[in-house]
């Protein structure tokens, strides 16, 4: 872990987030005091786009057209 003062941080705010991409943890200070840590995000741990690929089943009309009385709905008209 390193300190940084804050006004070297400004200056190299970029170099400073590559870092801590890589792993560095830096914490931000001004006037000797720690203010902010700047750390690298952990990996996503929620489930992906296609977990459920294999077995989530859709119907063979889930595409189909609506009847009138649902679709007219949808649209503002009355029930």
């Amino acid at each position: 872990m390193i300190t940084i003062p804050l006004a070297e941080a400004k200056n190299n705010l970029s170099k400073l987030v590559d870092d801590a991409a890589a792993g560095q943890i830096i914490t931000i200070a001004k006037h000797g005091r720690a203010l902010a840590r700047l750390v690298p995000v952990g990996r996503p741990t929620g489930k992906r786009i296609g977990a459920m690929k294999g077995i989530l089943k859709l119907p063979d009309d889930f595409d189909a057209a609506l009847p009138d009385d649902v679709l007219n709905a949808f649209e503002g008209g009355a029930l």
